[in-house]
């Protein structure tokens, strides 16, 4: 069962991060994400409301495999064609619906899933004094769940949108909304994108 809107305290003091709505996984792209054309729409709403409070996250690919440590390697040994040195440079970018929001919407480029893994998105949260964190984008089950974990990690309150999420995998989408409500309750709160326009006061 999903958290009754009464559950939900105000938003304050909130930043939108956006996690890779990029070309590369849109519709045509290397790794295109199904649902992406789906909740698009969405996504592009919450930002065109909180342009300013808005930062996006690019993963960018290596330019080989070896540029990266460990298993990141293998990976990329893998998924040759999404190196940089295969990939055409418009493929990392935003997709065009979102990228027009640039500036005044923020963009923080990323080497791995978590959008922490660039150390300058924690400085620029604290240098907002962000203390809620509202996720939308791709993918449910990859990186924004990465992003997720870094955030709780980190002591931010996280705020799932939970209809501006995409992933190639219902399966896993279901299983991480069920992880959330049941083990993370106190720190990660699920909300509709109509839920978060009623609670966000800026």
């Amino acid at each position: 069962m999903r958290d009754s809107a009464s559950d939900v305290a105000e938003i304050r003091n909130a930043v939108h991060l956006c996690i890779d709505m990029q070309n590369i996984f849109a519709p045509g792209g290397l790794w295109a994400t199904p649902w992406m054309e789906r909740v698009l729409p969405t996504i592009a709403t919450i930002v065109s409301r909180h342009p300013i409070r808005t930062v996006f996250t690019r993963f960018i690919t290596p330019q080989d495999p070896e540029d990266r440590p460990g298993q990141w390697q293998r990976y990329f040994q893998r998924w040759h064609q999404a190196t940089r040195r295969h990939l055409p440079p418009s493929a990392l970018e935003l997709v065009p619906a979102l990228n027009r929001f640039v500036p005044p919407a923020a963009v923080i480029d990323k080497p791995a899933y978590s959008a922490f893994s660039n150390p300058a998105l924690a400085s620029l949260l604290i240098e907002k004094k962000v203390g809620t964190v509202v996720i939308s984008g791709a993918e449910t089950d990859v990186c924004v769940l990465s992003t997720v974990l870094s955030a709780v990690d980190l002591g931010f309150r996280i705020v799932i949108v939970e209809d501006a999420l995409c992933s190639s995998s219902d399966v896993g989408h279901d299983a991480l909304m069920t992880m959330y409500r049941t083990r993370f309750h106190g720190q990660v709160d699920l909300v509709t994108a109509e839920e978060l326009e009623e609670f966000w006061r800026e």
